[in-house]
């Protein structure tokens, strides 16, 4: 694979390609949550349900470790946005319990 052919996005939500993650994994970090440190991939909207085994698989691939190693057991809820009345109407019933 050329190194062109490594700019396409694996984390979508923040942007990160292929080359980025590489770069990281042979800089010495080899664990999905590094990778998520250094490069922010994980920490879109889907917080790595996207780009998650994706990236375990790289990291696999590049340092010799079996996948199930590299794989993170848990993941976070993804953000859902609220509409403000909701939260107009918690902070007026607050303001009348005081």
């Amino acid at each position: 694979m050329k190194e062109g052919d490594k700019d396409f996005f694996i984390c979508r939500c923040e942007e990160v390609t292929l080359k980025e993650i590489e770069d990281v994994i042979d800089e010495g970090y080899h664990t999905i949550d590094d990778i998520k440190r250094i490069t922010r991939a994980g920490m879109g909207l889907c917080q790595g349900r996207s780009c998650g085994k994706v990236i375990a698989r790289i990291i696999a691939q590049k340092t010799g470790k079996p996948i199930e190693e590299v794989l993170q057991v848990s993941y976070r809820f993804p953000v859902r946005t609220e509409k403000m009345k909701v939260l107009d109407e918690e902070g007026s019933t607050d303001a009348q319990d005081s």
